[in-house]
């Protein structure tokens, strides 16, 4: 891997004198950590970057697993046929880093998406949801629909993702804001896939959901799973909040069986990030006195957005995520660039 980098440095080199905004030699490519349908909006993302800005490529390429390893094969080999810019769901919040430090020593800008690296980082940014206000969020929607009182389930993602935790924390607060009327009954965790969250949920609302007021999701396919087991159920008493924007989801939510859904923004992650590793490639750099927020992770975080929906609004959800990316991208050179 080092002779491969210690070659990139001089292919590298002699791209810099020539690189400039909107330079379509600029090869950009969006690797999430594994399979998951959360990352697809990067793929349309990237052809629309490239015919929006100009580049030379913005490709959707994923690692056949969740395995930090084949990410980081992957990375290299996409790095082999040319691709200069990278932007990455960290496969592990600590462990991605060595290869984004190795990117950058050869001149290759990268920026973690949907999820954040520790810091210290040589990513140039991380950009994705606040997905602890996101679940703060949610929870603070289905406590409310839930009258302030009553008892909540939380089914979530991988252990893994580094948003997991953040989620879990996020929604414990929610209710212990709730004053005492509201109570989590159980979270289940590492069920992002399809298999464990179907086994697990399901096993859990035979046995206790009679004991369930309320359930908030804050991973894509929990929420999926968890959607179809009320609209099974037929039973609108349980109150749920969910996330994404899968379409059995929002059926369920036109139908009653499921308040409403806290969206991301996938697509505008993907569409702004090849925009920025472009411009970094041109010579820009973030502003020394750019308002980022800080997580627990890293200091360096840019909110790609998020938005609740529910029966009212579900039809029009992606007239809203595409407001927000507009809205990011039309102030975002101001705001954190100098070029």
């Amino acid at each position: 891997m080092k002779l491969l980098f210690s070659l990139i440095v001089s292919c590298t080199i002699s791209i810099s004198t020539t690189a400039f905004a909107g330079s379509s030699g600029t090869k950009v490519a969006l690797v999430p950590g594994g399979p998951h349908p959360y990352f697809a909006a990067w793929e349309k993302a990237g052809k629309d970057a490239v015919k929006d800005f100009g580049l030379g490529k913005a490709d959707y390429k994923v690692p056949a697993e969740w395995d930090l390893s084949q990410q980081n094969e992957l990375i290299e080999s996409l790095v082999g046929k040319g691709y200069n810019a990278v932007l990455v769901f960290p496969g592990d919040a600590v462990g991605t880093n060595k290869i984004l430090g190795e990117l950058d020593d050869a001149g290759i800008p990268t920026a973690a998406l949907a999820g954040c690296v520790e810091q210290p980082t040589k990513a140039k940014m991380c950009f994705g949801t606040d997905t602890g206000h996101s679940a703060y969020l949610g929870t603070k929607q289905l406590i409310k629909a839930m009258g302030g009182k009553g008892k909540i389930a939380h089914f979530t993602g991988f252990l893994v993702d580094p948003n997991t935790t953040l989620r879990i924390n996020a929604v414990e607060k929610a209710v212990a804001e709730a004053g005492g009327g509201v109570e989590i009954i159980q979270v289940i965790a590492d069920i992002d896939a399809y298999e464990p969250a179907d086994e697990k949920i399901n096993a859990f609302m035979a046995a206790q959901g009679g004991e369930v007021d309320g359930i908030v999701t804050t991973a894509w396919v929990p929420a999926v799973v968890a959607s179809q087991a009320l609209t099974n159920m037929g039973d609108k008493r349980i109150k749920m909040v969910g996330i994404d924007h899968d379409e059995v989801v929002l059926k369920a939510i036109k139908e009653g069986y499921v308040h409403g859904t806290m969206l991301q923004n996938p697509y505008g992650q993907g569409y702004i990030g090849s925009y920025v590793m472009d411009k970094i490639r041109g010579g820009c750099v973030f502003k020394a006195n750019a308002p980022w927020k800080s997580t627990a992770q890293t200091d360096q975080f840019i909110d790609s957005g998020t938005v609740f929906v529910d029966i009212t609004d579900v039809d029009t959800y992606v007239d809203a995520m595409r407001g927000i990316s507009l809205d990011i991208l039309k102030t975002f050179d101001g705001t954190y660039l100098d070029c």
